[in-house]
């Protein structure tokens, strides 16, 4: 009877620890799975001026990216955000942006400018076809990528803010106007607040913790009981 019990208790132990493993193994894969290349988006360009892949941005400020990028394109510009998770191992921002010029072609011959943010790291890359850098040189695209996109993504993730950003300096050059240059700090403070964002929140290791404690909680007391009924 007794070793009955015990047998029975050794597979519940071992399913147990199976169910564990998965979840763990599941957790550990789960970010490589959100890698991106060039191969991972459509072989045309998509209809939509946004191309949200990461899930950053919220539906309001997707829409208000989408018709801002339609009013900045034009009959001779072709004019998208991208963003992703995470990018393929060897892969920078400005590789991924040029396989995309390559890959979506223009628009009816118009030039491409496209605005790439990745969300792990927190950086962006301007990107833009050879004939729109007569006009956007790659110093400008550079400094717009790095500064004016980059600060409000260090302050806090602001995705939105950045494109708009972006958006400002890059019309203003292509309107004639002289350079605005990146925002300065002093004018742009982030608010405090305790709510987290999307990305600490998708980053969070609470799922991890819950498994741990599961299994713990499950193992332990079988385990005590096993070992003081022999």
């Amino acid at each position: 009877m007794l070793n009955s019990v015990g047998d029975r208790l050794r597979r519940q132990l071992w399913g147990v620890l199976l169910t564990s493993l998965l979840w763990l193994a599941a957790l550990g894969l789960a970010p490589a799975a959100w890698a991106t290349g060039v191969a991972d988006f459509t072989p045309q360009a998509p209809a939509s001026h946004v191309v949200d892949s990461a899930d950053l941005l919220s539906r309001a400020a997707s829409t208000e990216l989408d018709r801002r990028l339609e009013s900045f394109s034009g009959p001779d510009l072709d004019a998208r955000l991208v963003t992703l998770r995470r990018l393929d191992y060897g892969l920078s921002l400005d590789q991924l942006g040029q396989g995309l010029l390559e890959r979506w072609g223009g628009n009816g011959g118009a030039e491409q400018l496209l605005l790439l943010i990745e969300s792990q790291n927190n950086s962006a890359a301007v990107v833009a076809s050879t004939g729109l850098q007569e006009r956007l040189n790659p110093a400008l695209l550079s400094s717009t990528a790095i500064s004016t996109m980059g600060l409000p993504l260090r302050e806090g993730a602001r995705y939105r803010q950045a494109s708009l950003d972006a958006l400002d300096r890059l019309g203003a050059v292509l309107q004639g106007e002289a350079d605005p240059g990146p925002p300065q700090l002093q004018e742009r403070l982030p608010i405090e607040t305790n709510i987290p964002t999307r990305e600490e929140t998708a980053s969070s290791n609470a799922l991890l913790w819950v498994v741990v404690l599961l299994v713990v909680g499950t193992l332990v007391p079988m385990i005590t009981w096993w070992v003081f009924s022999r």
